[in-house]
């Protein structure tokens, strides 16, 4: 066996084959039966010309055909990538173009979009549909000579379930495509060996021991007494999503999936599932999900749930605590990274443990420090702000980015590192203290404002519902901190009432001075913040007091 997930996950089929592996509505597959149907689409991969380190796109929500779909190109050592279904023709077409797609999985309600830009993409020969009822036109597909659309079942029904592969590598590739804050998304490319060790349980999260044989997640689950259900809500085209999925394939243990976000239906799933760890991205989950708990708690059973963890975005302190009231045995944890450099660090949270607002502080994981602007390691408790770094497993870099590469991952006296951006800094004990992606720090008067920190506080305002940080032009100070805030449902709160509740929380220079109120904050389906969005809204909403 090598460190490859298709490996593994064979492993798992052939040790605990009866457990169940995925949970999607009304569909139930046991390890045995997910296999039957991975190997089927493998081979209709093979079939229709799709090699080795081929590049194929998964354009779909939540469900099945997603978790299939990327199994069996793991099977056959092709590559999966991810598509974000938010993206406009425009975003496609550079996706598409920019990852070289040679073929794509995507549900029928996207084929009008792909019809749009297929001509522009002269490797994409290969589109398979799975049908969601919508309806969708699929005529546009066949528009370009050379281009094959053939339906998701029957390209499975017709092929063998036999597991007949080739011996795989652990150097078989992972890709991840990630917009991150800014910017036109990116491929980042992962050794198997590499993303299983830093975001797939590799590396244990809590006491840093490290798996040293591929065999040994088989052989655990087949002595543990049953599976861990996990749940996570993210969707698969983000790299939470998918991780977590992986996971579950790799460890014996049953995945859930949701096809989209729904906090009312996410606890009623918790219930009838039972549920053991419920998987989130920040703040944009977990407050609809704590506020449905405050009206259902009494009919929920969710006795089965010893966990929630949040991950790629922040997870603000008052929310914790809403939940630790209603679910105090549970418990609510913080693991924090970036695509770039997988997992840097949890925290296990307390009732009350951090003020109301502030950046998240969490233990470094293994492989995780803080570097100064020399690569020298920050030292804890000098309140110098460096930035987050990881050595060891990492990623290979970009896909055909080698000048980005070399920024983000550059070899200093021999060691490689990857240096995504993130700021930080190393408190006494240890502990590190995340602030925020350099490219969203505000300039203030000649002072940094990580956008990070001060949404954290004003998050623990009785009004504020969401909000992002950001700076807008200021004849005085260069750049004004603006907040960008969704309120709480029949509330107004004010410039004042934030500023004051602020001041609480962070120094003076922080605070805002620009207040915008709008119905909705613009995040990614992963929670993640869309800050160029915010960006326009506020200066814009400036220009528009200014020219008053």
């Amino acid at each position: 066996m090598e460190f490859n997930f298709a490996d593994m996950f064979e492993a798992n089929v052939d040790g605990v084959g009866g457990r169940t592996a995925l949970v999607f509505e009304d569909t139930r597959l046991t390890f045995t039966e997910l296999e039957a149907r991975v190997n089927r689409l493998a081979h209709h991969f093979q079939a229709a010309g799709v090699a080795v380190g081929d590049h194929v796109g998964i354009y779909a929500y939540n469900g099945v055909e997603w978790v299939e779909s990327m199994a069996a190109l793991y099977k056959i050592r092709a590559v999966p990538v991810n598509i974000n279904y938010r993206y406009v023709e425009s975003e496609l077409r550079y996706l598409f173009d920019n990852a070289d797609l040679r073929a794509v999985v995507i549900q029928r309600e996207f084929a009008p979009r792909v019809a749009a830009i297929i001509g522009d993409l002269p490797l994409l020969t290969h589109v398979v549909v799975s049908e969601d009822g919508s309806g969708a036109a699929l005529d546009g597909l066949t528009g370009r000579a050379g281009v094959t659309v053939v339906d998701y079942d029957e390209a499975k029904a017709s092929q063998s379930p036999d597991r007949d592969f080739a011996p795989r590598s652990a150097d078989d590739i992972h890709m991840i495509y990630t917009g991150g804050t800014t910017g036109m998304p990116k491929g980042v490319m992962w050794r198997q060996e590499d993303i299983f060790y830093t975001l797939c349980g590799g590396i244990d999260a809590y006491t840093n021991e490290k798996v040293e044989r591929p065999e040994e997640l088989s052989e655990k689950a087949r002595a543990a007494a049953g599976p861990t259900t996990f749940f996570p809500i993210a969707p698969l085209m983000h790299g939470a999503g998918q991780v977590s999925t992986i996971r579950g394939l790799i460890h014996g243990d049953t995945t859930v999936l949701v096809r989209k976000f729904d906090a009312r239906e996410a606890w009623r799933i918790c219930d009838r599932e039972k549920v053991n760890v419920l998987g989130i991205t920040g703040d944009a989950m977990a407050r609809p999900l704590a506020d449905a708990l405050e009206e259902m708690h009494e009919d929920l059973d969710l006795s089965s749930l010893f966990s929630i963890g949040s991950s790629a975005a922040i997870f603000s302190q008052s929310i914790k605590d809403q939940l630790m009231v209603r679910l105090p045995n549970v418990l609510i944890v913080d693991s924090v990274g970036a695509t770039e450099t997988g997992m840097n660090g949890i925290k296990i949270a307390q009732p009350g443990d951090q003020p109301k607002g502030g950046p998240a502080t969490v233990a470094p994981s293994r492989d995780s420090i803080v570097i100064d602007e020399d690569f020298r390691q920050v030292e804890p408790g000098s309140e110098v702000v460096g930035r987050i770094a990881r050595t060891g497993n990492i990623p290979l870099g970009y896909y055909k980015d080698p000048e980005r590469t070399a920024q983000v991952f550059p070899t200093i006296d021999g060691v490689r590192y990857s240096v995504p951006g993130d700021f930080a800094k190393v408190e006494a004990d240890g502990n590190i203290t995340l602030l925020g992606r350099g490219s969203i720090v505000i300039n203030t008067g000649g002072e940094k404002v990580y956008p990070e920190e001060v949404e954290g506080a004003l998050k623990g305002h009785p009004e504020v519902f969401d909000v992002l940080v950001v700076g807008v032009p200021d004849e005085r100070w260069g750049e004004a901190v603006a907040a960008v805030v969704q309120p709480r449902e029949g509330t107004t709160p004010t410039l004042e009432s934030l500023s004051a509740h602020c001041r609480e929380h962070v120094a003076g220079y922080k605070v805002p001075k620009r207040l915008y109120l709008v119905d909705q904050i613009v995040r990614a389906p992963s929670g993640k913040p869309d800050y160029p969005w915010a960006k326009e809204y506020a200066k814009a909403a400036a220009a528009a007091e200014a020219g008053a």
